[in-house]
């Protein structure tokens, strides 16, 4: 995309960052974002969830611990789940890609907790992966309730997670592996 033509986000702005970066900590940054976030994407919700898998897990999983919640009381923080070897997974921590699902179908089929996202009115998601290198450490994920994401929302969430990206530490002895090699279809 010509970036005389790219689209423009409400409140992503030089002053944002700059403020940002003065935030006393992560949860103040996030917070920041969180609230940059509902103005591109009113109606959604936003969480972090980091890559805390280690040479004990398991082969082939990946296991995500929650580090941030714009929904805490529902969506806890610190709350994990363990993830196996799907196209979602596939793209997000081996392909480091971002993961755009629009529609009810396509969460249904990448996610096994969809039910209760469902109970939310949750209806599509943008999982932009967080890397060092090429590994993927967090993820940062904005689900709406709106069945098709618009273009400038979809510029504004993948810039919000570069923004977060130096406010999430890699988890120590961060490593994951999938057993097979040959890619997820």
């Amino acid at each position: 995309m010509d970036p005389i033509n790219a689209p423009t986000t409400t409140g992503i702005t030089a002053g944002f960052l700059d403020a940002l970066a003065e935030a006393a900590g992560a949860d103040e940054a996030l917070r920041r974002i969180d609230g940059c976030r509902l103005r591109i994407t009113p109606g959604s919700i936003f969480s972090i969830q980091q890559n805390v898998t280690t040479g004990r897990d398991a082969a082939g999983q990946v296991l995500l611990r929650r580090f941030y919640s714009s929904e805490a009381a529902t969506f806890p923080v610190n709350g994990a789940k363990r993830k196996t070897r799907t196209p979602w997974t596939e793209r997000l921590f081996v392909q480091g890609r971002v993961f755009v699902g629009e529609g009810e179908q396509v969460l249904a089929q990448n996610f096994d907790d969809f039910d209760q996202m469902r109970a939310y009115g949750l209806r599509s998601v943008v999982n932009v992966p967080m890397l060092q290198g090429s590994l993927c450490y967090a993820t940062f994920n904005v689900f709406g309730t709106r069945e098709r994401w618009q273009p400038e929302e979809l510029f504004g969430i993948r810039l919000l997670a570069l923004a977060a990206a130096r406010w999430v530490p890699s988890a120590p002895g961060l490593a994951y592996s999938f057993e097979e090699e040959t890619p997820c279809l």
